[in-house]
């Protein structure tokens, strides 16, 4: 393990910004994962898990403790004895989450090709339970394995001990903290057909055809890049996070209240059968727009992207304070006009 002193975050984060790690390891191997963890228990240091930087504000102080990177590789293609049509891939956490979209498309297997162009990399999906234009991971995760801090131990876990939900598994929310995704499998079909549900994938091809695989994964990257949501070099919009809020849930009286101060009804889709008595999810850049803010509005070096104002963006010299401070700012007009306060979808570290 080779341990070093103040290294700076923001080169590893999308958004550019934040101070140093007090520590840093880049770990390359479970063991050594398990190592660092001994460290930092021996040393009582706090200890924080980075992996693609995607979806990571870090304060401007940085984080006084020990960052373990995890650049674990590897992607082994596993055939069942159950089922011809169905194939496991067994995916390392310090994977690039779009580079293994785009083997498993070129394999012709289907179960993710509407996650293309996501940013970041294995081990964070199913913490975050990633998710867009109709699929999720924890409808194809088989199994996640992980180091367990607590018990020094690794662990796997099945699809459903993952706790999945939306935007939320146990890995941040019960057990936030407690495990370090080193490797993820994920149950996928051979010649499988794609998912598409959304009417902006829709929209991109002709009513009857039947597009490939890879014409759905392409279609998806030209929706994400024209909405600032794909890594782009050069591109400004794409210094940012992604989507810096989650979709909010409501209630039948909540839709009602939203309609009538803006005089039409909110657009909205089915919450999930977990959110008892929220049966509504809106989306939350059309609740921002509605509270005021406009694509393009800025507040100091912080601003929402040109295409999109569900993303926030380093508009050059940023601040992590100013990104907080702007986020602040539409969480609370949001709330005080519609009664709903928007949820980051970032983990904030350092603050």
């Amino acid at each position: 393990m080779l341990l070093q002193e103040n290294t700076p975050l923001a080169s590893f984060t999308t958004f550019g910004v934040g101070g140093a790690a007090r520590w840093f390891v880049q770990a390359s191997s479970e063991e050594e994962i398990a190592e660092a963890a001994a460290w930092a228990g021996e040393h009582a240091q706090p200890l924080f898990v980075l992996g693609g930087g995607s979806n990571l504000l870090v304060a401007d102080g940085g984080f006084n403790g020990i960052v373990v990177h995890i650049a674990l590789t590897g992607i082994t293609r596993l055939s069942t004895q159950q089922d011809a049509a169905q194939v496991i891939y067994q995916a390392a956490a310090g994977e690039s989450w779009d580079g293994f979209v785009e083997c498993t498309v070129a394999d012709n297997c289907a179960g993710i090709e509407c996650l293309a162009g996501i940013p970041g990399t294995v081990g964070g999906t199913p913490v975050q339970n990633v998710g867009a234009y109709g699929q999720e991971v924890a409808s194809s995760i088989e199994c996640v394995r992980a180091y367990d801090l607590m018990e020094h131990r690794f662990v796997e876990f099945s699809a459903a001990e993952c706790g999945f939900a939306y935007r939320r598994s146990r890995f941040n929310s019960t057990d936030r903290g407690r495990y370090v995704v080193t490797r993820v499998d994920y149950r996928l079909t051979q010649d499988g057909k794609p998912t598409l549900l959304y009417s902006d994938l829709q929209r991109s091809f002709r009513s009857g055809a039947n597009p490939t695989l890879a014409e759905v994964a392409a279609a998806v990257r030209h929706v994400r890049q024209a909405k600032g949501m794909l890594l782009v070099e050069g591109d400004p919009n794409c210094r940012s996070a992604g989507s810096f809020f989650k979709n909010p849930v409501a209630t039948d009286g909540q839709v009602r209240h939203i309609a009538s101060v803006c005089g039409e009804d909110p657009p909205r889709f089915p919450a999930g059968p977990e959110h008892q008595g929220a049966a509504h999810k809106i989306p939350a850049a059309w609740l921002i727009e509605h509270a005021g803010f406009a694509k393009g509005y800025t507040l100091g070096a912080a601003g929402l992207s040109s295409r999109h104002t569900l993303a926030l963006i380093n508009r050059g010299g940023a601040s992590a304070q100013e990104i907080l401070a702007l986020a602040t700012q539409i969480a609370d007009t949001v709330e005080t006009h519609f009664g709903i306060r928007l949820e980051m979808e970032p983990v904030l570290v350092g603050f």
